[in-house]
C-alpha cells in the first residue's frame, strides 16, 4: 500500500465514475475472463467505452437487476469473473436476495458496484437514496464491502476487487466527488489509512466523508485539539487491529458515514470496541431518516454530515474521556 495524500479540498475536474471504466479497460485488455454487467445505465457510468472495446464480454441486462445479478452469477460459475452494475439503490435493495443466494452463498467472484450512494443521489431523491445498501451486503458472510472515496481509490480497489474471489459490494460517488489522493496512490482490501495523526481523538471515516473529516481536523486544530484522521474504506473485512490502536493511543473515537449509523460503519466499529477496547463513541452518519431530494450541499447540512458535525462531536467524544 502507498498513499500520498492531497487533501486540498477541491474538485476534481475528472468523473469519479471513470476511476472504474479506466480500471475495467486495462484490465479487460490482459484478461479475457472478465466481464461486465449493466442495467441500462451505460450512459451514466460511461460503461460505454467497455460495451465498444469489449463487445463481446460487455453486456447490457436492462431495467432488469435482479436477472442481472443471475447473469452475472451464473457467468462466474463457468470460470469468469463478473462485475455488475447499477446505482446504489438497485444494486442492494433489488439485487440482493440473488446476491445472497446466487453470488455469497456460491462463494463467486461477483463484484456489485453501486453508485450515486446516500446523500450523493441529490436531486434523484428518496426512493434514490441508499443509506442502507453496505449494510445488505455486511451480512452475506465473507463478502467484501468498500466505500471509496475519489477516482484514485475507485481505480485501485477495482483491480484489487477483480483480483478477489469473494463476493462484493463497492459504493461509488458517480460524478463529482473532492480530490483526497495523488493519482498512483494504491490501497489495500481491509487496510485502513491513517490520513493525519493525532493523540486527543480519532476520526474514522469513508467515501465523501473523508474529505469532511480532513476539514473537521483543521477546524480541531485551531482549537489546540490534535486528532487523528482514518480512512476506513473497507468496512468489510474490517482493519480491526488499526482501530484498536487508535482507541488506545487517542481514548476516544468518531465515526462518519453516508450511510446509516445503526447498521453501517459506526456499528462495525462500535461492536468492535464495544468487545475489544471500551472507549467513548460518537457517530456520525444518517440517524435512522429516509432521503429527500436536493442538492447534495444542502443535503449535508440537513443530515449533519459537515466537518462541523464532525468536530463537534469530537469535543463531546472528548469530554467523554473524563
Amino acid at each position: 500500500m502507498s498513499v500520498t495524500l492531497i487533501g486540498k479540498h477541491e474538485k476534481d475536474s475528472r468523473a469519479n465514475r471513470d476511476g472504474y471504466v479506466e480500471a475495467m479497460l486495462e484490465m479487460m485488455a490482459e484478461n479475457d475472463k472478465l466481464v461486465h454487467i449493466d442495467c441500462d445505465l451505460m450512459g451514466c457510468i460511461n460503461t460505454g467505452k467497455l460495451q465498444k472495446a469489449f463487445p463481446e464480454r460487455t453486456f447490457n441486462a436492462g431495467i432488469a437487476e435482479q436477472n442481472a445479478m443471475g447473469v452475472a452469477a451464473g457467468m462466474a460459475a463457468t470460470g469468469l469473473t463478473a462485475f455488475v452494475h447499477s446505482f446504489g439503490c438497485f444494486a442492494s435493495r433489488r439485487m440482493f436476495d440473488q446476491a445472497f443466494l446466487s453470488a455469497g452463498y456460491s462463494e463467486l467472484p461477483v463484484h456489485i458496484i453501486g453508485s450515486d450512494p446516500g446523500v450523493t443521489a441529490a436531486f434523484n431523491g428518496a426512493t434514490h437514496m441508499p443509506f442502507e445498501d453496505c449494510a445488505l451486503y455486511m451480512t452475506i458472510p465473507n463478502a467484501v464491502v468498500i466505500d471509496s472515496c475519489d477516482i484514485v481509490q475507485t481505480k485501485s480497489l477495482t483491480k484489487k476487487l477483480a483480483a478477489d474471489n469473494r463476493p462484493s459490494y463497492m459504493r461509488l460517488i458517480r460524478k463529482a466527488f473532492t480530490t483526497v489522493y495523488a493519482d498512483g496512490s494504491e490501497f489495500e482490501i481491509g487496510k485502513g489509512v491513517t490520513l493525519k495523526d493525532g493523540t486527543d481523538v480519532t476520526i474514522i471515516a469513508s467515501g465523501i466523508m473523508v474529505d469532511e473529516a480532513l476539514k473537521a481536523e483543521e477546524l480541531l486544530a485551531k482549537e489546540g485539539i490534535s486528532a487523528r484522521v482514518i480512512d476506513m474504506h473497507t468496512w468489510k473485512p474490517l482493519d480491526e487491529e488499526l482501530i484498536l490502536k487508535a482507541a488506545q493511543e487517542t481514548g476516544c473515537i468518531v465515526t462518519a458515514e453516508n450511510h446509516q449509523v445503526s447498521c453501517g460503519l459506526g456499528s462495525a466499529v462500535a461492536n468492535v470496541l464495544a468487545e475489544k477496547c471500551l472507549v467513548p463513541l460518537e457517530r456520525i452518519g444518517i440517524q435512522n431518516r429516509f432521503g429527500q431530494v436536493g442538492p447534495q450541499d444542502f443535503l449535508m447540512k440537513q443530515y449533519n454530515l459537515t466537518a462541523d458535525d464532525i468536530a463537534a462531536a469530537a469535543k463531546k467524544a472528548i469530554a467523554r474521556k473524563a
